[in-house]
């Protein structure tokens, strides 16, 4: 999946540790571990503006919509947290959920 692949690079990219994805028809949930020093909308800002771009580009039709996503966003910092699917501990965790526009 095209916008799966854009969020691993940009995780990547920025030093994010990605814990969890799921990409659902209408939004997004990402469990990301981030250096503290990352705001929270930072993070939603680049998610959002690079996948905008590049499945725009990637895919013309998407050009008829006004915007890819909308622009509200829910996001929540866990500190040190066990994650419910893991034993591990994650400092200074993340989680994000983003809501893709129209639905």
């Amino acid at each position: 999946m095209r916008l799966q692949e854009i969020i691993f690079e940009l995780g990547n990219d920025n030093n994010w540790r990605l814990i969890a994805l799921e990409i659902m028809p209408d939004h997004v949930h990402m469990f990301l571990e981030v250096d503290p020093t990352f705001a929270p909308s930072v993070i939603i800002k680049r998610v959002k503006g690079r996948a905008s771009h590049h499945l725009r580009r990637e895919f013309p039709e998407l050009l008829k919509l006004a915007t890819l996503w909308s622009p509200s966003y829910f996001c929540s910092t866990t500190g040190n947290a066990l994650h419910r699917d893991s034993k591990k501990v994650y400092s200074n965790s993340t989680t994000c959920e983003v809501q893709i526009s129209g639905f």
